[in-house]
């Protein structure tokens, strides 16, 4: 059973009899329907009643309607208002922007508007890149959807986006510094997303593409780093792969295996599952094997192919395997699971090799729950933050960006990548690492920084970083 989490917390405001003995009634009956109740606050007190808010946790909304049912049963209890949480937070919207310098006297209001910010304009009138040192370009990147692929929901707009767009903008500002933009498109048209994003580049330093559809997101990301000066980065695609990355590089180290010698399955051949493949490949992996809702990928294969498809199908599965998921994972090492819940049985399991790894990512339902598979694996990670090891694009977005616009990178490497990989798994010290342990907290303060610093590295190495070694901020004319 999933356990009670914050994103279904509620408050509940009771009018309770002052009596003794009904705190403890209230608090039971929320126990016995499943509730984890955290904070219990008084509002006020008289003879007769107490006015208290109790802060409750829940499964899903219907669960949360059950809890508040049971209380409505309850003789001597009054539901007074029901607070959504979640809902709270999002009031308003959860960003905003801010003055970086005051504006408090009239000298102020010369240089940062008229007629001082003239001299600054002509200064990037002649050299453009000046944009970089002298605005906020050096700092931003713009966070693009279509609202095609959002989270598990799928196609729900670009108005329905733009909360986890905003989420996706607190996320770079609060781990790495990087002041993000939500732009939700009203267009499905990838010709439309491509010239729009060409358009607006001008004021941002790099590119953030979120939540566009498979194969669409493909040709979108393939065209605007083909055109753009700026670096573009898919978080759905690259973002997982490079998190995925990391997890294996230190799960093989427990299991001691060699990256170069093992066999994987990956389940769902989307936009992260195709990325992931790709990542893998560039580190060596000899035996790779894709798997959709219609069987393994293999050549010759036509059923439910795309583009992409055809070739995965070309680029992986050397022993040509034919069937299903269950014939795909005899003899493999490593199960990630990109795909959708329940299909990864115990069953599955006991065909794969020694030691067997298992990634299953489908969220917020894992493909097998870890309380079915723990027994029969060694390492075991999903996308959720309820169990260890939580594999979470989180890990790399903000740090990776970070380092692109300190290098002031012009595009995005496989270099680039595989640094920010390998200094993630590196988060994790040996004396640290273990089965329930391959990955670092979102909240590990080291994780953007050393992530940035390889991706910074990568840049300047593979020598797309124009960021001279010595600013300059004379700007005087």
């Amino acid at each position: 059973m999933i356990a009670p989490s914050a994103s279904y917390s509620f408050t509940i405001r009771l009018q309770i009899r002052n009596r003794p003995g009904m705190l403890g009634r209230v608090a039971s009956a929320m126990g016995e329907a499943g509730g984890d109740i955290g904070a219990v606050d008084i509002v006020e007190t008289t003879r007769e009643q107490t006015e208290r808010d109790i802060t409750v946790k829940a499964r899903d909304s219907i669960h949360a309607q059950k809890i508040v049912a049971r209380l409505k049963r309850l003789a001597g209890v009054r539901v007074v208002n029901i607070s959504d949480r979640t809902f709270l937070m999002h009031l308003g919207g959860k960003i905003e922007i801010r003055n970086k310098v005051p504006i408090r006297t009239r000298d102020d209001l010369s240089m940062a508007y008229t007629p001082g910010v003239a001299r600054v304009c002509l200064a990037i009138r002649d050299d453009r890149q000046r944009a970089f040192s002298l605005t906020i370009r050096q700092n931003t990147v713009a966070v693009v959807t279509d609202g095609t692929a959002v989270l598990g929901l799928g196609d729900i707009g670009p108005e329905a986006a733009l909360p986890v767009m905003e989420g996706k903008a607190m996320l770079f500002k609060e781990f790495a510094g990087v002041d993000a933009f939500p732009i939700c498109l009203g267009t499905k048209d990838p010709e439309k997303i491509v010239e729009t994003v060409k358009l607006i580049a001008p004021g941002f330093g790099g590119i953030n593409l979120e939540d566009i559809s498979a194969p669409r997101c493909f040709e979108v990301e393939e065209r605007l780093r083909k055109e753009l000066e700026i670096p573009v980065f898919h978080d759905d695609q690259h973002g997982t792969a490079v998190v995925v990355l990391a997890a294996l590089l230190n799960a093989l180290r427990i299991v001691r295996k060699d990256i170069r010698r093992i066999r994987v399955v990956v389940t769902g051949v989307g936009a992260a599952g195709t990325a992931t493949i790709k990542i893998l490949q560039s580190c060596g992996v000899p035996d790779l094997i894709g798997v959709d809702e219609h069987g393994t990928l293999h050549r010759g294969r036509q059923k439910g192919m795309d583009f992409m498809k055809r070739w995965v199908a070309s680029a992986t599965n050397p022993r040509q395997v034919v069937g299903r998921l269950g014939d795909a994972l005899g003899g493999a090492d490593v199960f990630i699971g990109l795909s959708v819940p329940g299909i990864l049985t115990v069953k599955d399991i006991k065909r794969m090799a020694r030691d067997p790894i298992v990634f299953a990512m489908a969220n917020p339902e894992p493909e097998i729950r870890p309380e079915e598979a723990l027994k029969h694996v060694r390492v075991m990670a999903t996308g959720r933050s309820d169990y260890p090891n939580q594999i979470n694009n989180v890990l790399c977005f903000p740090g990776f960006f970070r380092g692109l616009l300190d290098a002031r990178a012009r595009s995005v490497n496989d270099e680039m990548k595989l640094a920010a990989a390998r200094a993630l798994a590196a988060c994790v010290s040996p004396s640290e690492l273990s089965e329930e342990y391959i990955i670092p907290s979102v909240f590990n303060k080291h994780v953007a920084p050393a992530i940035a610093g390889g991706v910074a590295r990568a840049a300047h190495e593979t020598a797309v970083a124009r960021r001279r070694r010595r600013l300059d901020l004379s700007g005087i004319r």
